[in-house]
């Protein structure tokens, strides 16, 4: 086991170039299982998620190949498995879209049930209402899902809630169905654009990815394609909230602003100065940091994945901020953590009251997911003192390289080995 140490208090400047988005490429690499061809997807993110994924395609049957630092080439003519194992999917929240993947490829798919984040409930209710209106069979034993299916035939679908996950993985099943298929209520993200894209880039036809009406009309081929991944918006908006944080300078690189126009808004209420460029955010604190009120929402509103980070931002505010979680239940975990470094936060429900301190001190923490994990780095810089980081698995799921990037800013960040039998002392 592993550590992040980290002295804080130094101002953080410089340049930072964004990896490619975790959300769309734990979709993509699944999605690639459709196409009756090679396919090669480049600007991968190199983080935990995808090396799960990677391992999951092998298992399978795919042929998968890295070149270089962030290539892989992926070729599913040879799936001879339809079977997600428990052991490769329990730490892989979007292990499920292989569900979706493999109904559309073979007509069956055996997945266990997601494991990931414990963010509270999260059912797939919605992903199985969909692949069952297209036709499927479903049965749950043990953990694992047993999908089935003679002929998926495309159908008019209307999600109950907005389902990110059901989203792209209704798409998944319908671009071989049989007929059109009309997904409403659907959301929204930057990285469902990013799958759909992919998919037509193989031959498919869906259109309204981006809207809340989407259209599939089901194609019997799907053909390799060469793929480039968007940046990660999430990965982003932390290294905008870092800015922000340690009263910074940092020109965040490799980045479409548009997709992160929630954050930029809420930064600059807080008085953050942000720039934005074609392909580039310039974020830079003005030494005041002011209250305000955040709520989670589906896109284009303030993403519930930054919603850690913020949050912790707001505890180096002067004033009362009102921080509401609209989306999962579970999502306040990480406020213990940052009362023990000097917090002053008060959770009922969905709601956590931040009364800004303008300071938090090093202590030592661990990270309670990924996003919860992203929320301690950032405490931790902004600190006085040292803060050790627990638990770090979780962040090095979906940032990829995130202390060689705090480093080349100015932070004293460093990974340590644990040693066996070691107790964390607790503040």
């Amino acid at each position: 086991m592993e550590k992040y140490v980290i002295r804080g208090g130094k101002r953080l400047q410089g340049e930072v170039t964004i990896s490619a988005a975790k959300n769309s490429a734990v979709a993509i690499l699944p999605a690639a299982l459709l196409s009756d061809e090679p396919c090669i997807i480049d600007n991968v993110p190199d983080i935990s998620d995808i090396d799960c994924a990677i391992k999951i395609l092998r298992r399978l049957g795919a042929e998968v190949k890295q070149t270089g630092k962030s290539t892989i080439r992926i070729d599913p003519r040879h799936i001879h498995s339809d079977t997600v194992e428990y052991e490769l999917g329990k730490n892989m929240r979007a292990s499920y879209y292989f569900m979706g993947a493999l109904l559309g490829k073979v007509g069956h798919a055996n997945v266990s049930m997601p494991g990931g984040c414990d963010l509270g409930a999260r059912p797939i209710d919605q992903h199985l209402k969909g692949f069952q209106t297209l036709g499927a069979d479903i049965s749950v034993d043990y953990g694992m899902v047993r999908l089935t299916a003679h002929q998926l035939t495309g159908a008019h679908i209307y999600f109950d809630v907005v389902t990110v996950g059901g989203t792209i993985n209704v798409m998944l099943a319908a671009c071989k169905a049989k007929g059109l298929t009309i997904i409403e209520n659907a959301a929204k993200e930057p990285h469902i654009v990013d799958v759909a894209n992919f998919l037509n880039s193989m031959g498919a036809d869906i259109m309204g990815a981006g809207t809340d009406v989407i259209k599939i009309r089901g194609v019997e081929h799907l053909h390799g394609c060469e793929y480039s991944i968007i940046p990660d918006q999430i990965e982003a908006g932390t290294f905008m909230i870092i800015a922000a944080a340690t009263n910074g300078d940092i020109l965040i690189r490799g980045v479409i602003p548009k997709h992160l126009e929630a954050v930029t808004a809420k930064l600059q209420k807080i008085g953050v100065k942000v720039v934005e460029y074609d392909d580039a955010i310039r974020v830079t604190g003005t030494g005041v940091l002011r209250k305000t009120s955040v709520k989670t929402m589906p896109h284009p509103g303030f993403p519930t994945d930054l919603q850690p980070q913020i949050t912790t931002l707001l505890t180096l505010a002067s004033g009362t901020s009102i921080v509401t979680e609209d989306i999962f239940d579970n999502r306040f975990k990480y406020v213990d953590e940052l009362r023990r470094m000097g917090a002053d936060i008060s959770v009922d429900g969905k709601v956590a009251v931040v009364e800004g301190t303008g300071k938090l001190k090093g202590a030592p923490v661990k990270a309670n997911d990924l996003r919860a994990g992203a929320a301690m780095i950032i405490a931790g810089l902004a600190a006085d003192g040292v803060t050790e980081i627990e638990n770090i698995h979780y962040i090095e799921r979906g940032y990829e390289g995130i202390e060689r990037k705090l480093k080349a800013l100015g932070a004293d960040i460093k990974k340590v080995v644990i040693p066996d039998g070691y107790i964390q002392k607790q503040a």
